[in-house]
């Protein structure tokens, strides 16, 4: 098929920005360490430029913004990770299923430990996973698992063909998000193309696409079930939900906050005792669910070993904190050494009374209403958590796409900043550039805050 000289020359800018983006992304892939700082940093911001660029000037044409988003992604598709190690452990977990051995009972160490060795290339695998992973058990709920199982399944048997099937697993995740992300921006009546303010984010591609992170899977049954919820499916809305929480556990905090979608006021034609028994029925389903898909992997041990790593994200791990840094410095002036257990479980009943502050005391009947009060409540967490990695705000900048907040978009350009902590052989965080990324995002937080408020006032 030949290509029209005209659509070239109408679109010539919006082709050469994407062209340009491709061999960044070549070197964001295939070209880059962690540790040269000013080559990622420098990479980072001319790949968000672009991306900003792209958007703004393609709002109408979104299958164009679709090649985009697909082109990008497949640039990585052969690359291993460059940022992140946590694909070794992936790939150990779903090496143990396919050997039938569940991978929540054992630490990768402690096979090593009995000089046991569960499967071919087990040593590189633990050698690449690093000490934190390698001494901890899996804390990868059920359908991640299945996850790691399937891509160990791409022919190839090699630590680069199981990453490719990581890769094809989330990129599929990620067009299922643009589909029924658009279906519920149009139910909404919101704009469409604001899905690839997500889509098409240096960020989302870098970290999910490029460092197999499974957020984006996360996200696509998050956005599924509200989809769904907004149709009126909610018992399809309810199963979708506990697959989101099976993949990963945050979506858990959105819970407290469903009940207004079923007790709405305008929904005359309907008894409160049925809504009751709806919202039980919701609640029901997404539970006994979540609780099926974890019985294979069923045991005492099991139990207690995965409560244990649950709880060394509030109780030992530290990175990229906003306030948990300020009350850790207060801690050692007072104490004089680190309060982190008894400020990890401060800031987890924190975050539970504030969602329960959240769900009771503000409106969220409408489904747009609801993504805002979910966009505050994980904005609370994050800000209030002892570890924020960068991807963890995948969740954040979606949640964003829905509703009037830009915040995360912002966040989404200076969480960059945090891995400038790779660029020394201790991983040593500089704490005046963690300063200065929460000033930035504190700052847009608060100016929409209050711009919002005062535009409520000015029409109420």
């Amino acid at each position: 098929m030949l290509i029209n000289p005209t659509y070239l020359k109408l679109n010539k800018i919006p082709i050469i920005f994407g062209l340009i983006s491709m061999l960044f992304y070549g070197s964001f892939a295939y070209n880059l360490q962690r540790t040269d700082s000013i080559k990622l940093i420098t990479l980072y911001l001319a790949l968000f430029f672009l991306f900003y660029k792209l958007v703004q000037i393609n709002k109408s044409n979104l299958k164009f913004l679709t090649l985009l988003a697909f082109a990008f992604r497949a640039v990585f598709i052969l690359a291993i990770p460059n940022l992140s190690q946590d694909f070794y452990r992936f790939i150990w977990d779903g090496r143990l299923i396919l050997e039938g051995i569940n991978p929540y009972l054992f630490t990768p160490d402690s096979y090593f430990l009995k000089g046991e060795f569960p499967f071919s290339q087990a040593k590189e695998l633990h050698d690449g996973m690093g000490s934190l992973s390698a001494s901890h058990f899996s804390n990868y709920p059920p359908l991640n698992q299945l996850c790691f199982a399937l891509a160990n399944l791409i022919p190839g048997q090699s630590i680069l063909s199981t990453v490719i099937g990581l890769r094809i697993l989330i990129i599929a995740a990620d067009f299922g998000t643009l589909y029924f992300g658009k279906k519920l921006l149009k139910k909404l009546k919101l704009p469409t193309y604001s899905i690839f303010w997500y889509l098409l984010n240096p960020f989302i591609i870098i970290e999910l696409t490029g460092n197999l992170h499974f957020e984006g899977v996360m996200i696509f049954f998050l956005v599924l079930s509200l989809y769904l919820l907004q149709t009126h499916k909610w018992k399809l809305a309810a199963v979708i939900f506990a697959c989101s929480v099976s993949i990963k556990l945050i979506p858990l905090i959105f819970l407290p906050l469903v009940w207004q979608w079923f007790i709405k006021p305008q929904d005359d034609n309907i008894s409160n005792r049925l809504k009751i028994a709806k919202l039980i029925g919701f609640y029901s389903i997404v539970g006994i669910v979540t609780l099926v898909l974890f019985l294979p992997f069923y045991s005492s041990e099991f139990i207690d070993n995965y409560a244990q790593t649950v709880g060394l994200w509030f109780q030992n791990f530290e990175f990229n904190g906003s306030l948990y840094y300020i009350a850790r410095e207060l801690g050692y002036i007072i104490t004089g050494y680190n309060q982190i257990a008894i400020i990890g479980t401060a800031s987890a009943i924190l975050v539970f009374v504030f969602v329960i502050g959240l769900s009771l005391f503000r409106k969220n009947a409408s489904m747009q209403q609801l993504i805002t009060a979910m966009l505050f409540v994980l904005s609370f967490y994050y800000f209030t958590a002892t570890t924020v990695h960068p991807w963890y705000l995948a969740t954040l900048l979606f949640l964003s796409v829905f509703t009037k907040y830009k915040f995360p978009l912002v966040w989404s350009l200076i969480i960059i900043l945090s891995y400038l902590a790779y660029a020394n052989p201790n991983n040593l965080e500089n704490l005046w550039l963690i300063a200065l990324e929460y000033i930035i995002v504190y700052s847009v937080f608060l100016y929409e805050i209050f711009k919002t408020k005062s535009v409520e006032n000015k029409f109420s």
